[in-house]
């Protein structure tokens, strides 16, 4: 008697569906926890094939690499009472599966905790310097200070802070509006400087050009002077040297001068012979 092909069947699917519920497979990228009824074993088990009882135990799975947090954007003050938007992130892993299980959970659970304790521990380290240090001179070592108080803090989690840094210091609007406003009105108070001292400059500078000015005309004054006086100096000379020489041609040359002078054009005069001008003639 040939037995149904659906009698071996069934066997195979149960042995299938066993095989399934008591072996799991590990990544590489992970580690695994075993519950069982909830309450989870000493046991991490790492990448591979593994076996667990089915029904009774269930796999919890957690991610093993470097995990990357970004924190929303909060609010701090600095130690000179100057309020800041700090917006950070951190990056962290899990490195006692078996403890953050039972203290955390769930990955968000410890994103929740671990935004709370960097927040906490920024504010305390940026309350201790001025906006100036956090922003620049002293920014490295607050990085590094958080980072290490962080990782100790979260180290009972079963948790190891790799890195803290703040990644944008801005301020809040009202500030920035307040600070855009100083800024302007001390960009306008310069600019107001630097047009009076300019026009202290040019009218200096104007006033030293029209004293050069002056002086330079008068000097050209003083010299035409000078050189107008020699000149009629040696025409003095010359007439006298000339008039020594020959006077009565000095007197014929100033009779033609005077007479050029007199009779002009279409001029008609009635003299009588005794005029001295008419008896140089003779």
């Amino acid at each position: 008697m040939q037995r149904n092909p659906i009698f071996w069947l069934i066997p195979v699917i149960i042995f299938i569906f066993l095989a399934s519920q008591s072996f799991f497979t590990v990544h590489q990228t992970q580690t695994a926890l075993v519950l069982q009824l909830g309450e989870p074993l000493d046991e991490v088990y790492g990448p591979g094939l593994h076996f667990k009882l089915p029904f009774i135990q269930k796999v919890v799975y957690f991610d093993s690499r470097v995990l990357d947090y970004e924190a929303r954007s909060r609010d701090a003050f600095t130690v000179d009472k100057k309020a800041i938007v700090l917006d950070n992130y951190a990056r962290w892993k899990i490195i006692d599966p078996l403890q953050f299980y039972r203290t955390m959970r769930t990955i968000p659970g410890a994103q929740a905790r671990l935004d709370d304790v960097v927040y906490s521990q920024l504010r305390a380290l940026v309350g201790a310097y001025t906006l100036t240090e956090v922003v620049s001179s002293h920014r490295a070592s607050i990085m590094t200070e958080v980072t290490k108080k962080v990782s100790d803090l979260m180290k009972p989690f079963g948790v190891e802070v790799l890195d803290v840094r703040i990644k944008r210091t801005d301020l809040p609007a009202e500030n920035q509006r307040a600070i855009f406003g100083r800024m302007r009105a001390e960009r306008e108070r310069q600019a107001k400087q630097y047009r009076s001292e300019g026009e202290e400059e040019s009218t200096r500078i104007r006033s030293d050009a029209d004293r050069q000015r002056a002086l330079i005309l008068a000097e050209a004054a003083r010299e035409a002077q000078v050189e107008r006086g020699k000149g009629d100096a040696q025409a003095a000379a010359v007439y006298a040297k000339a008039y020594s020489k020959s006077p009565d041609f000095y007197s014929y040359q100033r009779w033609l001068e005077a007479m050029r002078k007199s009779f002009k054009d279409n001029s008609r005069m009635v003299l009588s012979n005794e005029v001295p001008l008419l008896q140089m003639q003779q």
